[in-house]
């Protein structure tokens, strides 16, 4: 049996990571490839207790949010995306470890390589084989976010901030140009759906066929 594939989104709030998770699903399983989609911090029950504290109160430490993160993506890992992924199953996570690396990296200035360490332990060798960065500016994905209802405390942070943030995932896009793939997420939900998919069969359709 061949081994599934992992697939992630990234990219600031508001630039339709879900959406586009829930659509490229459909895509797949259209083929005939059995698709699973899931979420970070979440994706278990475990993980979505600590969604849900993170979401509520930021503890003092950086670190310690961090910690949670590592905790929850280990369960993640264990509990649902590897099983899948042996089963041949393809695996589609809203957000993985770029999140972690922009967030508790670039914004609050944590080491790159404490994180990298938390990586070797939680992830490796099961790395994304694709990352679709959907790029927004941060105004415009603001204003999408507003319109979900309740920000959380993520959303509610300033505009610069978010900003940093979109900084992040594009400095990660230019150094992992053989992963990463950047998409425009200011073009309609259908094109940006369309240019998902043709990232999708020039990088991973190819394999399988």
């Amino acid at each position: 049996m061949q081994r599934g594939k992992f697939i992630t989104f990234e990219g600031g709030e508001g630039a339709g990571k879900s959406t586009q998770a829930k659509h490229l699903a459909e895509r797949l399983e259209g083929i005939g490839i059995p698709t699973i989609v899931t979420r970070e911090p979440g994706g278990t029950p475990v993980g979505e207790d600590v969604r849900a504290l993170i979401l509520k109160d930021r503890p003092q430490d950086p670190v310690t949010e961090l910690l949670l993160f590592a905790a929850a993506r280990a369960e993640h890992m264990t509990a649902v995306i590897r099983p899948a992924l042996d089963e041949g199953t393809w695996v589609i996570s809203d957000r993985f470890i770029d999140s972690t690396r922009v967030y508790q990296g670039k914004l609050y200035g944590l080491e790159p390589e404490f994180i990298t360490m938390l990586e070797r332990y939680t992830v490796a060798p099961d790395y994304p084989n694709l990352t679709l960065i959907l790029d927004l500016p941060a105004d415009e994905g603001m204003a999408r976010a507003e319109t979900r209802g309740t920000l959380s405390r993520y959303d509610a942070q300033r505009i610069e901030t978010h900003e940093l943030l979109r900084q992040g995932f594009l400095e990660i896009a230019e150094r992992n140009s053989e992963r990463c793939v950047l998409i425009d997420g200011h073009l309609p939900v259908a094109s940006v759906e369309t240019a998902v998919w043709q990232a999708v069969k020039a990088h991973l359709l190819a394999e399988v066929s």
